[in-house]
């Protein structure tokens, strides 16, 4: 008598698949927090550099008409003017959404400064003044 061939069943156990689970779970336990700290600091590399693109163009800006934009003028000016200006050669400016930083907040923008003819300033992370970290203030002060 011939003994019969049994099919073997290929697949995995329960077990097994919950030592994946556990090992796809420490990975990203490990990996997540790396990767958002990367994020943020470059988020905030990135305003840094904006903010150093906005005071160059502001001095472009001055050279061409004579005076930096007051407060009430803002950023945009470096975009459109609103009010002609013979000496204006804008825009000075490659896209509008330069004039906001990676957080999505317009900059804060003050002409005179304190000892300065402007100052340039993104709240960070938080949008709040002060904090540290991500959250901390950058700004540019020619």
């Amino acid at each position: 008598m011939k003994r019969a061939k049994t099919k073997t069943e290929s697949g995995f156990t329960l077990m097994e698949m919950l030592v994946v689970l556990v090992v796809i779970g420490l990975i990203a336990a490990v990996a997540i927090p790396q990767i958002t700290n990367l994020m943020g600091s470059a988020k905030s590399k990135s305003a840094k550099i904006q903010l150093e693109t906005l005071s160059a163009s502001l001095r472009y800006f001055e050279i061409d008409t004579g005076a930096y934009p007051t407060s009430e003028q803002g950023l945009e000016v470096l975009w459109s003017m609103a009010e002609p200006d013979p000496g204006w050669s804008g825009p000075y400016l490659r896209q509008e959404r330069q004039l906001r930083d990676p957080w999505n907040r317009d900059f804060i923008y003050r002409s005179p400064a304190e000892g300065a003819p402007f100052e340039l300033i993104s709240l960070g992370a938080d949008g709040k003044e002060g904090g540290t970290g991500e959250d901390a203030d950058l700004n540019a002060i020619p």
